[in-house]
């Protein structure tokens, strides 16, 4: 069973609780996020397993997932890295950022920890996890976007207040 913290909105833990509870109770808790980039400037972005129960076949970041119980950002970014795409690139904090997901989604808040990290080898991805792995200029997931492709709302969040791609 997977447990993570709750936290309040100064993203300090207040207490922890089963994911099954989080999300019933819509408790604000911690994910992380890694955006890879490779030496040409392209930024990997994942496709979703269709195996998820979340928005699968969505593009999402390199890799993401929840912190859990007594995890820092950085340790469960290392933790997720290594059962999604098989490696453990040297990791740098972008920003820990508030987000408020849509209503459609609950409308209850998150803290999002982004990570970065350069990287040029192979991804031993886990299928039940990930479809595939992909390296596209800013340029074109902007007009990804632009072209109604499905995207995480996080990822989508996160483009914009980073690196300027527009919704």
């Amino acid at each position: 069973m997977e447990v993570l913290d709750v936290v309040n909105d100064k993203d300090e833990v207040i207490g922890s609780a089963p994911y099954s509870e989080i999300y019933a109770a819509k408790l604000s808790h911690r994910i992380c996020h890694l955006f890879i980039f490779n030496d040409a400037g392209e930024m990997a972005l994942q496709l979703r397993s269709k195996m998820k129960s979340f928005l699968p076949g969505y593009w999402s970041t390199a890799v993401g997932g929840h912190v859990q119980s007594g995890e820092t950002y950085e340790i469960a970014i290392m933790r997720e890295s290594m059962e999604e795409i098989g490696v453990t690139p040297h990791v740098k904090l972008l920003s820990v950022d508030r987000y408020v997901n849509s209503p459609e989604y609950g409308g209850y808040s998150k803290f999002l920890g982004s990570f970065t990290s350069i990287y040029n080898g192979e991804f031993k991805v886990n299928l039940k996890e990930v479809e595939k792995m992909k390296f596209f200029s800013l340029k074109e997931i902007q007009e990804m976007v632009s072209q109604k492709e499905k995207f995480h709302p996080e990822l989508l969040f996160l483009l914009e207040k980073h690196f300027g791609i527009k919704k």
